[in-house]
């Protein structure tokens, strides 16, 4: 069974305009430990989570998952 936790932060980051150091300097983690979370090569503690939503102002299930996201526009119509 795979404990894959499917994550949002690249595209909150990128909506946003933030670095992964960036990022990273506002959590107090290593740079590369968000690529690391974003690529899916890590799972985040609890407490990790919690900062990256409070950093976001989103709640935690808008940037972490247990399955993946549906993509973006995947159930729009078509005009």
């Amino acid at each position: 069974m795979s404990e894959t936790i499917y994550n949002r932060i690249a595209m909150l980051r990128a909506e946003r305009g933030i670095s992964r150091r960036q990022l990273a300097e506002a959590l107090g983690v290593h740079y590369q430990t968000i690529g690391y979370l974003e690529r899916g090569e890590y799972s985040p503690s609890l407490y990790l989570a919690l900062k990256i939503a409070d950093y976001f102002e989103v709640a935690v299930e808008v940037i972490f998952s247990t399955g993946p996201f549906p993509r973006i526009g995947s159930n729009e119509r078509s005009a």
